[in-house]
């Protein structure tokens, strides 16, 4: 026998359940089943499949808040053919996510505006999507964090924080001169997140620089020793695309020129 439930105890039972995909399109999910001529365990499929991607789809949308990204970018608005030194099978490759699966390090090493922190962005969404948790700060604010949390005694707490995401993206290492404690610092955050948090780290320094950077040659040493371990390294070289656009719109030659004259 077929029990006979009316439309708002039905819509009642998937607020209960949470099912509120189902809820909130119910009559025209069925009214779409039944015109697909779906039987009743396809339709139960098709009722599922919708409910799972409202999910996915807010999931996607909190986890992009809580990483904290400054911009949206994606693979698609990378201009590869501009940047001839970047493979596009390889970042296809990253994009997949398995590297972070596995706790690897990728670096994106080059000299300003060729990409790196597009790349970090575009990858680090793709991460999201991948269903891992991701967190992004630049060298700068995340040290002066740690020596924050070293001042007031709770570094642990932070280091603790800083090592729950499956993905640390750390931009911008060395454009600033960092605090003088912080190799010491970062030291700590990559033994804690070593082999089992990745990290994603852009700098424009080669790995060679990283002593300068620290300030302590010894330290960027032991850091670079566990951050290269498992690890993929990118360098980008080419044009900065800031200063391309400026070029292509006439506007680099016209401030050129302006200087001479003043000059004269």
């Amino acid at each position: 026998m077929v029990m006979a439930v009316d439309h708002d105890t039905l819509i009642g039972w998937l607020s209960r359940l949470k099912l509120t995909a189902i809820r909130d399109q119910l009559d025209n999910l069925l009214d779409e089943a039944s015109r697909a001529d779906l039987t009743i365990r396809e339709t139960l499929a098709f009722l599922c499949e919708r409910e799972i991607a409202r999910k996915d789809e807010r999931r996607i949308i909190m986890a992009m808040k809580i990483a904290h990204f400054p911009h949206a970018r994606d693979l698609e608005g990378f201009d590869f053919e501009a940047q001839p030194s970047v493979d596009p099978q390889q970042i296809r490759e990253l994009a997949t996510a398995r590297w972070v699966a596995n706790g690897d390090a990728l670096l994106l090493l080059g000299p300003p505006g060729v990409g790196k922190s597009h790349l970090a962005i575009a990858l680090g969404r793709e991460v999201i999507r991948k269903n891992y948790t991701v967190l992004f700060t630049t060298a700068q604010a995340l040290v002066a964090t740690l020596v924050r949390a070293h001042g007031e005694g709770r570094l642990e707490e932070r280091l603790g924080f800083l090592a729950k995401p499956k993905l640390l993206i750390i931009d911008e290492l060395g454009y600033l001169p960092l605090e003088p404690n912080a190799a010491h610092l970062f030291f700590q955050l990559v033994s804690r997140r070593y082999e089992r948090g990745a990290m994603l780290v852009t700098s424009n320094r080669s790995v060679g620089e990283w002593g300068t950077v620290f300030g302590d040659p010894v330290v960027a040493t032991a850091i670079l020793d566990r951050l290269l371990h498992h690890s993929h390294v990118i360098t980008i070289r080419g044009d900065s695309y800031r200063l391309r656009e400026k070029r292509r719109s006439g506007l680099l030659q016209k401030s050129t020129t302006a200087a001479g004259m003043e000059s004269n």
